[in-house]
């Protein structure tokens, strides 16, 4: 037998008739190649059993490719987004190894045309047994930033709500100090929208990218001016206290006095009233902005469409009823309602106590803060170290309700249906004058007002919708016990009530994936409570 290369690099066995022959074996065939240096070509399969079976017979005469030469082959796969192309090579069996120029014809032949990656190439052809490997790579658009309004001044109290990934309302505490600016003090900065840096895939494509939401300061900021040095500058118009408020900030007036009592009278202002000392049996202010307290409140009346901050406490019967948050020290068989958080920072005694996310009592007293007697209801949490007194009578407790929420989402389901009938009407009278003519000219506008109703059915639907969502949120709301619940306690969670007449450990009253009232302690034991 001898091995020859033919002029294609195909390797040549030629067997001629002998007087004797040894048996051939595979092992022996395959260390012959590599004995000549054709180790590396690929293996002719049909050919090699041909000679294991027949080559030990003398007078066999036979020629045979026992090993064919295979050129390495380059295949390109381009990702279905053309954000991406990756290079393969098979490596070549004893012909010609990839090169540069056959990878470019394979990136030109698949319309790879930009983000090629030189280097990457090199490194697939000195490892071609390597896996496939990205060597093009596009460039992803980038949108634009919507407008941004950055404050420059710190804080400053915020009247809009903002609502996390959990649905929960969220609001801006106010500490009780009142911030004030000078005219002409530079309130907040506007960086205008950017239009986005667009970008190409691998096939050379470009990608258009989104521009930002362009949005001007918000109209009539009472208080503050557009800079006329600068458009994209806010500034103070008058001295006061800034809010924050969507797309830009106003400032209030502050009206500062000692005291309120009979000598100096009630007060109606419009903007933010600060009282360094107490309000008096019988007094009132009514503001637009917050009412900050000093001292106490005593049977008095404060009603705002700010915050209200009173330092001391809230006794007597007084009556407080604020749009955004309320704080007191103390308060004692007083009513006070809260658009948004009530904090009493140690005792609520017999008041009657309404917010529309949540109560706390006790934050500086974690140990003896006391919620007893009266009534208190929110939606989302009433959280107090010791509810209830076995001295005391009852307290009422009432989570789970948002009256608020109720009455819009009421409005908003009579509001669609108006709109639903009135599109009804109008689609009967396009109808009629489809079909007996209109002498007047009345369809075109008969059609926009379809298109008005449709519309603002859609935009009311869209409106219940998000109202129903805010209002299940009652199923997460909770009764936060830091210490214990003892006494007398009437509870009513998400419309389920539960008179409780025996004591409870720290934890929290909730409801549990199956809609049962539980009691889960400090250790996380829960305990079903029954009626």
């Amino acid at each position: 037998m001898q091995l020859s290369l033919s002029a294609h690099g195909d390797v040549v066995l030629r067997m001629e008739p002998c007087a004797e022959r040894a048996p051939a074996t595979r092992a022996g065939l395959l260390a012959w190649l590599e004995e000549h240096g054709w180790g590396a070509h690929r293996i002719n399969e049909e050919a090699l059993e041909r000679v294991l079976r027949e080559g030990a017979d003398a007078s066999a005469r036979m020629v045979l490719i026992l090993a064919h030469a295979v050129d390495a082959e380059v295949q390109v796969q381009v990702a279905r987004d053309a954000m991406q192309a990756t290079l393969g090579i098979v490596p070549a069996q004893g012909g010609a190894p990839a090169t540069e120029a056959m990878v470019q014809a394979a990136l030109a032949a698949a319309g790879v045309v930009a983000g090629i990656d030189a280097e990457a190439i090199a490194q697939a052809l000195n490892d071609p047994a390597a896996p496939p490997q990205v060597v093009a790579r596009g460039v992803a658009p980038v949108d634009g930033r919507d407008a941004q309004f950055l404050e420059l001044i710190a804080a400053v109290p915020d009247r809009t709500p903002r609502v996390d990934a959990q649905g929960r309302i969220d609001y801006r505490e106010h500490d009780g100090n009142i911030v004030l600016v000078e005219s002409g003090a530079l309130l907040m900065r506007r960086e205008p929208a950017t239009e986005g840096t667009p970008g190409v895939n691998v096939l050379g494509v470009a990608l258009p990218a989104r521009p930002g939401r362009d949005e001007p300061f918000a109209p009539q900021l009472s208080g503050a001016a557009v800079s006329e040095q600068d458009p994209n500058l806010l500034v103070a118009a008058i001295t006061g206290q800034p809010v924050l408020v969507r797309a830009g900030m106003t400032v209030e007036p502050v009206l500062r006095v000692a005291e309120v009592d009979v000598a100096q009278g009630n007060i109606r202002y419009d903007g933010t009233v600060h009282v360094e000392g107490d309000v008096a049996q019988g007094m009132q202010i009514h503001a637009s902005g917050d009412i900050v307290v000093g001292g106490t409140v005593d049977g008095a009346l404060l009603n705002t469409q700010g915050s209200i901050i009173v330092q001391g406490g809230v006794i007597a019967r007084a009556r407080l009823h604020a749009e955004c948050a309320v704080q007191a020290r103390f308060a004692e068989v007083s009513y006070l309602r809260a658009g948004t958080e009530l904090t009493v920072r140690q005792n609520a005694l017999g008041c009657e106590l309404h917010a529309l996310e949540r109560i706390a009592v006790g934050a500086e007293a974690p140990r003896r803060g006391r919620l007893v007697g009266g009534s208190a209801s929110a939606m989302m949490a009433i959280a107090a170290p010791l509810i209830g007194s076995v001295d005391g009578g009852l307290t009422r407790l009432v989570l789970g309700v948002n009256p608020v929420l109720q009455a819009r989402l009421q409005q908003a389901r009579q509001d669609e249906a108006a709109q639903h009938g009135r599109g009804e009407s109008l689609r009967k009278l396009i109808e009629q004058l489809r079909t007996h003519g209109d002498p007047k000219g009345v369809l075109e506008r008969a059609q926009a007002s379809l298109e008005d109703a449709q519309a603002s059915a859609a935009r009311l639907q869209a409106e219940c919708a998000q109202l129903q969502q805010q209002l299940e949120r009652a199923r997460e709301a909770r009764l936060e016990i830091g210490v214990a619940l003892e006494g007398a306690v009437d509870l009513s969670l998400a419309h389920q009530r539960l008179a409780l007449h025996r004591g409870l450990r720290a934890g929290s009253v909730r409801l549990d994936p199956d809609g049962v009232l539980v009691h889960v302690d400090a250790q996380g034991f829960s305990e079903p409570l029954q009626p």
